[in-house]
């Protein structure tokens, strides 16, 4: 059977393109939103040829095709169907049908913005943590050898490998933001990139007091947005749908000028004078909150951090947290921020791996192992919006995991010698009598959140929700 043939077939058993609101899909997986779920034949489309396993999630009834495959019969179904993926409901005026609740939509618009470029993050993760292991003076040591013989050529290369993702981080939200309501993609990433400007000073220069913010009217501080999310989503949305505004209103004559550099232009203020300044103070408040609580006596500032502090990173604000990091280690040469902080990114890892070990679908297996590698070596997000924070239940685990560790490192005043690498390459701060502590409050955190999402976090029935 051809890719045409199967696109054929496979809008005919969903019901047909009248009952097709939206198409989308992933590394693997065909997503399609229909107006009437029970018009589509399951048993059917299961029995085509090449097809894989399918399955409703999040409102998307989700058909498995396979890497390559899935994009070459995704090009055939738009085909038929008129659907592009970037305005699906508003262009062809059909009726969305919505399911789940407020919170679950909202839950999965984030998660259907970062799955496509989980990819990266996972591949970016697994770079840096290896980068980290490998530069420290412990490793080399073996070698014989110390960090004045390893060639700034190959650090240079080296970083380019595990800082251009990150760097970019708001470009690629604000391209996938785009892609998903409706706006123009290729927009949605100069306006990304636009918030990581070189004119634009650095957010984790800024954080770590190394360059000021720029001031307007005197009062107005602006950054850079690297590592963000929050901004680059929030920024995407509205500027998207600004965008297929000016297209109703704008004359075709003069679509191709007007509407790409009002959207800019608008998109870009409201980012840079609106919501950015607005994160920043946000920030400063985030910075001392952390700064009181982690210090609080009987464990409990280790619990509440440990705990909560997982939430920033959604965010995308946890960068300002350099600033704290290099200022204890400025004073008395320890960091007391990353033994509790460490914690969480373990107990991620433990979630994650209960969901891919529990999980029916292969997808999320998919996304979930190498998840878990990225976790334990310091970069959670495509554990947490690839999989925990999409189910809910397995990130509300992996904050309490977090939290017992947290606790416990705290108790036993864990400090680390240094910053910027966490989980196992963070093994390497700990490299004195601690290092016992240190392997056993990352163990406890990671079991306890993985005990917890097993048994009661985490069940076959959420894959269909």
């Amino acid at each position: 059977m051809s890719e045409k043939e199967l696109a054929k077939k496979i809008i005919e058993l969903v019901g047909g393109e009248s009952n097709i609101v939206s198409v989308r899909h992933c590394a693997t997986r065909l997503r399609i939103v229909v107006s009437d779920k029970e018009k589509i034949q399951t048993k059917d489309v299961e029995a085509l040829d090449k097809v894989k396993g399918s399955f409703f999630n999040s409102g998307q009834y989700q058909i498995i095709l396979g890497t390559g495959l899935v994009n070459r019969v995704y090009d055939e179904v738009i085909k038929i169907t008129g659907d592009e993926g970037e305005a699906p409901a508003s262009d062809k005026k059909k009726e969305t049908v919505v399911y789940g609740n407020k919170f679950q939509r909202a839950v999965r618009m984030f998660s259907d913005v970062f799955v496509p470029i989980i990819p990266v993050l996972v591949a970016t993760g697994l770079f840096m943590g290896l980068r980290g292991l490998l530069t420290q003076e412990a490793v080399l040591a073996v070698f014989g050898l110390t960090p004045e013989n390893v060639s700034q050529t190959l650090l240079t290369f080296t970083q380019i490998l595990t800082d251009t993702a990150f760097a970019f981080l708001p470009a690629l939200v604000c391209w996938s933001t785009f892609r998903n309501f409706g706006g123009s993609p290729v927009i949605g990433i100069v306006l990304g990139l636009m918030l990581v400007s070189p004119s634009l000073p650095n957010a984790y220069a800024v954080g770590a007091g190394e360059a000021d913010p720029l001031v307007f009217f005197g009062f107005l501080k602006v950054t850079g947005y690297q590592g963000s999310v929050l901004p680059a989503f929030v920024t995407g949305i509205l500027a998207a749908k600004f965008e297929k505004w000016l297209r109703r209103h704008v004359p075709d004559a003069i679509d191709l000028i007007v509407t790409p550099f009002v959207t800019l232009l608008v998109g870009s203020i409201l980012a840079i004078f609106g919501i950015g300044p607005l994160l920043h103070s946000l920030e400063a408040i985030i910075l001392k909150v952390v700064e009181t609580i982690i210090f609080l006596p009987m464990g409990i500032g280790g619990f509440l951090y440990g705990c909560f502090g997982q939430l920033l990173g959604i965010f995308g604000i946890h960068h300002v947290l350099n600033f704290l990091e290099i200022s204890m280690l400025a004073q008395d040469g320890w960091n007391y921020l990353n033994p509790i902080g460490t914690c969480g990114n373990m107990a991620q890892a433990g979630a994650v791996l209960a969901v891919a070990i529990k999980a029916v679908s292969n997808k999320t297996k998919q996304v979930a192992y190498p998840s878990c590698l990225s976790a334990m070596l310091g970069i959670t997000e495509p554990a947490v919006f690839g999989v925990n924070l999409k189910f809910v239940k397995p990130f509300i685990m992996s904050m309490i995991g977090g939290g017992v560790g947290g606790f416990l490192a705290s108790i036993f005043h864990l400090r680390a010698t240094g910053m910027s690498i966490t989980g196992i390459p963070g093994t390497l701060l700990y490299l004195n009598e601690q290092l016992p502590l240190y392997i056993l409050v990352n163990v406890v955190s990671f079991a306890v959140a993985f005990a917890l999402t097993w048994s009661i976090g985490f069940n076959k029935k959420m894959e269909q929700q």
